[in-house]
Order: C-alpha cells, then structure tokens, then sequence
C-alpha cells in the first residue's frame, strides 16, 4: 500500500515538473485604424500661391 502512495505521489510530482513553469501571456495589441478626413480641394493650391506671393513680394523690392 505504501509503494501505491509513493507511486501516486511521484508520479503527480514529475507531471506537474513536466508541465512547464509560469510564463507570462504574450498579449498583442489590438490594431486600431483611424479614418482620416479627406482634405480640401483647395488645400494643394494654398500652398504654391502662398510661395508665388512671397516671391513676387520679394521681386517687386
């Protein structure tokens, strides 16, 4: 009877050796995707007139 308990008792002890240690969960983060808001029609012509003014400032002195 004790060499049934001793059996049970190792054989529970080298399961639980076997079974790997704690190891933190990897955890990824979710993806979020962010709509953007569509620009302006006039937003790529502020820019090359706001050059053209400087410049023409700039010759006219």
């Amino acid at each position: 009877m004790k060499k049934i308990v001793l059996a049970a008792a190792l054989s529970a002890a080298a399961s639980s050796a076997f079974a790997g240690g704690l190891v933190e969960p990897i955890i990824t983060a979710p993806v979020i995707v962010e709509e953007t808001t569509a620009a302006s029609s006039s937003a790529g012509i502020v820019v090359p007139l706001l050059l053209l003014a400087v410049i023409a400032a700039a010759v006219a002195d």
